[in-house]
């Protein structure tokens, strides 16, 4: 297996989660131990104190948790059998622990699915040190309503694009809506 740091990103619905979920079973299938993982800050799919990874069309895999303050190299450290590790959500890891899976990769591969900018249009920490940092960049492309390429995850409250409020509001598609460009700005300046 190479060993890199593997980022790929994309705007909401474009299938994050899915394939991580799908790279998973891939190593699985093929006999390899993964660590899958994800931050505490997203909290969605907690059922009976088990944290998933979860996926829109129904995927769904137990993971561990790893908290803002936590070392990702230690939680590694417990678990050096595995063979890769695969993060979700990996907008939420703080620049220290981007920096801790960018030396886990120098071991094993390391395959980080997230968000590349947030509601505001700018990048989240975790995001721009993975986009220093890795090895290799994979853009996730999904669709705006108008039918272009969505880039934007705009925040809808009350049925509006809104640009300020607190960076992380956990949500899906009842929070955020995936569009391109054009639309977002079309819709902000309705506001």
């Amino acid at each position: 297996i190479m060993s890199k740091l593997y980022f790929k990103y994309g705007p909401m619905g474009c299938s994050k989660s899915a394939q991580a979920l799908m790279c998973r079973f891939n190593y699985i299938q093929k006999g390899y131990k993964v660590l899958l993982i994800k931050p505490s800050l997203d909290t969605r799919d907690n059922e009976n104190n088990v944290t998933y990874i979860k996926s829109r069309i129904g995927l769904k895999a137990e993971c561990i948790t790893f908290r803002p303050d936590e070392s990702v190299m230690e939680l590694y450290n417990k678990h050096k059998d595995s063979d890769v590790v695969i993060v979700d959500e990996c907008q939420f890891a703080t620049k220290k622990q981007i920096e801790e899976l960018r030396d886990i990769a120098e071991i094993i591969p390391v395959i980080c699915y997230g968000l590349k900018t947030n509601f505001k249009t700018e990048l989240f920490e975790g995001s721009k040190r993975l986009l220093e940092l890795s090895d290799s960049i994979t853009e996730l492309k999904s669709i705006c309503k108008c039918g272009h390429k969505a880039i934007i995850n705009a925040r809808i409250v009350n049925g509006k694009v809104v640009t300020d409020g607190a960076e992380i509001v956990i949500g899906g598609d009842e929070t955020y809506e995936a569009m391109c460009y054009s639309c977002f700005k079309k819709q902000r300046e309705q506001n």
